[in-house]
C-alpha cells in the first residue's frame, strides 16, 4: 500500500509539472492527489499496514489492536490511537490553513490597491527613455516590490506597467518585431529581479512565507543572511544584460499606440491606497515580533485596516455608493483573488503532509522516521556536501514547482529555526526557478501576460538567471563562512 501512496504522489506531481502540455490547471491534480493520499493513509492505518507519527514524534499504531474481541484496555488504546490519527490530520490542516489565510489577506490588500489604481502611481516614476536606465528602474522596482507584495504580484504589476511604457499592442504583439524583442528582454529581466527580491523577505515568495510561518526562519534572519546574496543574484545578471544589444540606445514608441489616460490615470485615492496597503503588509513582520502571534493574525489586522479605509475613501469627486459596490469595494477585490492558487497550495501541502505522517523506518534505538525524514537522511549519506544538496534543490525548482519542494524539505529536516540550511533552501528555491520561465509563479505570470515563448526564454534569459543564481549561492556560502555559521548535524538511521 505504501507503493500505491508513492505512485499517487508521483503521478500527481507529474501532472502538475506538465500542466501546460496537458492543458490542465495544476490545482486539479493537486487536490485529487491530496484527497487520495490521505484516503490511502487512513485505510492503511486502520488495517494496521501503516503506523503514523505526529509532529512531536508520537507514534500511533493499530497493528496489535485489530479484531472483534478486544478487552477494555485494548479498546481504550484503540480509541486513543484513533484520536491520535485525527489530531495529526487536524495539525497538518491547521498549519496549512495558517499559510492560506495569510495569502488570502495579502492578496486582498493587493487587489484593493489595484482597484484604486494605486500601482498607476509607479508609472509616473518612469520618465526616461534610455534603455539601460529603464532596465535598472524596472529591476530595482521588481526587487523591492517583490519583497513587499510578493514576487508574483510584483511581476504582474511591472509587466503590465512595461506594456504601457512600451505602448505594446498585446492583441498584435508582433506588429513591430524589433520592439517586441526588446520588450521580451525587459520582461525576462523583471522575472529574474522579482524572484531575487522575493527570496530575502518573509512575504516575498510563497516558499519564504511557508518557512517563516513554519518557524523555520525568522524575518530578521532572512534579511541578515539572504539580502546580500539576493542583491548579487539580481545585480550580476543585470550588469551583464545592460551591455547587451537589446538594452543599448533609446526606447522608440509608435505614435499611433496611445494609452487612454482617462482609463489608465490615477484616482484621488490611488496614492493613499498604495502607501497604506504596502505599509500594512510591511507591518505584519513587526506585529509578529512585538506580539509573538502567528503571522496570519497580523495579516488579518492589516487587511481589516486597509478594508476599513477603502469603505470611507472617495476615489472620485463625483462618487456614490453604487460606484463603490461596482468598482472599488472589498467584495470585488475578494472576487478577483486567485482562488485556484489557494486551492493548489492546499492540495500540495496536504499531500506532502500525508508522506510526512507515515512511519517509514524505525532505527535500532527505536527512533521512528517518517518518509520525508528518511529521504533526507539518505541524501545526507549519499551527498555529504549539504551545499550541493541545496543547490540541486534550487536547480530542481526550475523544473518542478518550488512549493512542494520546500514543503517536502520542511518535512525532511528537523534542524533548528534560522539554521543555515533553511536560509539556503529559501534562497535556492526562490531564485532557482528563474532559470526557466515555467520555474516560478512570477515566470508563469509573465509568460501569460507578455506571451513569452519557452524556447526564447531558455536561449536568451536562462543563462543570465543561472549566473545570478550561482553568484548569489557562492555569496551565501562565503557570507556564512565569514560569520562562522555551519549546518546543524543530522543523524543517519542505522
Amino acid at each position: 500500500m505504501l507503493t500505491i501512496l508513492i505512485a499517487i504522489f508521483i503521478i500527481g506531481y507529474l501532472a502538475i509539472v506538465f500542466e501546460h502540455p496537458l492543458h490542465l490547471d495544476k490545482t486539479v491534480p493537486a487536490v485529487i492527489m491530496a484527497a487520495l493520499m490521505w484516503a490511502v493513509v487512513a485505510v492503511g492505518f486502520h488495517q494496521g499496514i501503516f503506523d503514523v507519527i505526529s509532529s512531536h514524534d508520537s507514534v500511533y499504531s493499530m497493528k496489535s489492536l485489530l479484531g472483534d474481541n478486544l478487552d477494555a484496555a485494548a479498546e481504550k488504546l484503540y480509541h486513543k490511537n484513533e484520536e491520535g490519527f485525527v489530531e495529526i490530520l487536524l495539525h497538518h490542516l491547521g498549519k496549512t490553513a495558517e499559510i492560506l489565510i495569510f495569502l488570502i489577506g495579502a492578496m486582498t490588500i493587493v487587489e484593493l490597491i489595484d482597484l484604486h489604481k494605486g500601482f498607476e502611481v509607479l508609472k509616473g516614476w518612469v520618465k526616461t527613455r534610455n534603455k539601460k536606465s529603464l532596465l535598472w528602474i524596472f529591476g530595482i522596482l521588481a526587487f523591492i516590490l517583490s519583497a513587499i507584495i510578493d514576487n508574483l504580484t510584483a511581476t504582474i504589476v511591472l509587466v503590465t506597467l512595461l506594456i504601457k511604457v512600451f505602448n505594446m499592442d498585446m492583441l498584435n504583439p508582433n506588429k513591430n518585431p524589433a520592439k517586441r524583442n526588446t520588450f521580451l528582454w525587459f520582461a525576462g529581466m523583471i522575472i529574474v529581479a522579482a524572484n531575487a527580491g522575493g527570496a530575502w523577505s518573509p512575504i516575498g515568495d510563497v516558499t519564504t512565507t511557508m518557512l517563516w510561518i513554519g518557524n523555520k526562519v525568522s524575518a530578521l534572519g532572512l534579511v541578515k543572511y539572504l539580502v546580500i546574496p539576493s542583491i548579487i543574484c539580481f545585480v550580476v545578471p543585470t550588469l551583464i544584460a545592460m551591455n547587451l544589444k537589446p538594452f543599448k540606445g533609446q526606447l522608440e514608441t509608435d505614435g499611433d499606440e496611445e494609452v487612454d489616460e482617462e482609463d489608465e490615470g490615477e484616482l484621488r485615492s490611488s496614492r493613499i491606497m498604495l502607501f497604506l496597503g504596502l505599509g500594512m503588509i510591511v507591518f505584519v513582520p513587526v506585529f509578529k515580533v512585538v506580539t509573538h502571534l502567528p503571522p496570519y493574525i497580523g495579516m488579518m489586522l492589516s487587511m481589516g485596516i486597509v478594508w476599513l479605509a477603502s469603505e470611507y475613501i472617495h476615489p472620485e469627486e463625483n462618487f456614490d455608493k453604487e460606484e463603490r459596490g461596482h468598482l472599488y469595494s472589498a467584495h470585488k477585490a475578494l472576487s478577483r483573488i486567485h482562488m485556484s492558487s489557494i486551492l493548489f497550495f492546499l492540495g500540495i501541502l496536504m499531500a506532502v503532509a500525508a508522506l510526512e505522517s507515515i512511519v517509514y523506518h524505525v532505527a535500532t534505538d527505536g527512533t521512528a522516521y517518517h518518509t520525508l525524514r528518511y529521504i533526507a537522511e539518505w541524501l545526507n549519506d549519499a551527498v555529504p556536501n549539504q551545499d550541493i544538496v541545496v543547490m540541486l534543490i534550487g536547480a530542481a525548482s526550475a523544473l518542478i514547482d518550488n512549493v512542494p519542494l520546500v514543503a517536502a524539505s520542511m518535512g525532511m529536516y528537523t534542524v533548528p529555526t534560522d539554521d543555515k540550511l533553511w536560509h539556503f533552501i529559501a534562497y535556492a528555491a526562490g531564485t532557482g526557478g528563474s532559470m526557466l520561465v515555467i520555474g516560478s509563479a512570477a515566470g508563469v505570470a509573465a509568460m501569460g501576460i507578455a506571451k513569452i515563448d519557452f524556447i526564447w526564454y531558455l536561449k536568451k534569459i536562462a543563462w543570465l538567471a543561472l549566473i545570478g543564481f550561482v553568484a548569489g549561492a557562492f555569496a551565501f556560502v562565503a557570507l556564512t563562512a565569514a560569520l562562522g555559521v555551519e549546518y546543524s548535524t543530522v543523524s543517519v538511521p542505522h
